[in-house]
């Protein structure tokens, strides 16, 4: 049950786009298309649940019996780099269309402050590996669940004549997103068992 309310407090309750602000900058950039929100919510899915991984290893297993926890920002940067230069190395193999329509976005996941936020949030609950790891999937899951509804939302704002002109584009994108977050607020009133 406590997973279960790690994973769902993860995914509506705190969800990192709509609730923590964290990771913005990809949000609004990447959702213009349904298929390249896919693809970024899918990468930040890997990245962070590899990312989970690794920090708590690092934390626990070399920064804190050194007593080098200071370091733990440093540490988990260079950490997260690591992965998204392997996932955009990957990606570029095996989705070249997908790399391109993503462009600067998939290098900015380095510095997307959801991961270094999930990482900092799961030494802060003092979470183990396991409830780290599920923590991981329950953000990763809800921001690709935020950036692919308001992908499908600009596109159906796109295809609208009705939209006045000084709305088109980035402002209504920023109203869109704003509402989803008002929206997203009506899960805070969730009371799950073991948090």
């Amino acid at each position: 049950m406590k997973l279960f309310s790690i994973f769902i407090s993860a995914f509506l309750i705190n969800n990192f786009l709509l609730v923590k602000f964290l990771g913005i900058c990809s949000f609004l950039g990447v959702s213009k298309k349904t298929e390249t929100a896919k693809g970024m919510g899918l990468a930040v899915v890997f990245v962070m649940f590899l990312a989970s991984f690794m920090t708590y290893g690092v934390y626990n297993w070399i920064l804190e019996p050194l007593h080098i926890t200071y370091l733990s920002t440093l540490a988990f940067v260079l950490v997260i780099a690591a992965l998204v230069q392997f996932v955009e190395m990957v990606i570029k193999k095996t989705q070249p269309t997908l790399y391109k329509a993503l462009g600067i976005y998939l290098p900015l996941i380095t510095t997307n402050c959801a991961l270094l936020g999930m990482a900092v949030i799961n030494i802060g609950e003092k979470y183990n590996l396991i409830e780290s790891m599920v923590n991981a999937l329950g953000a990763a899951f809800g921001y690709m669940l935020a950036i692919v509804l308001l992908a499908g939302l600009r596109e159906r704002m796109e295809e609208s004549d009705n939209m006045p002109l000084c709305f088109r584009g980035l402002p209504i994108s920023l109203v869109t997103a704003g509402l989803m977050a008002i929206a997203f607020l009506g899960f805070s009133g969730l009371k799950l068992g073991g948090m």
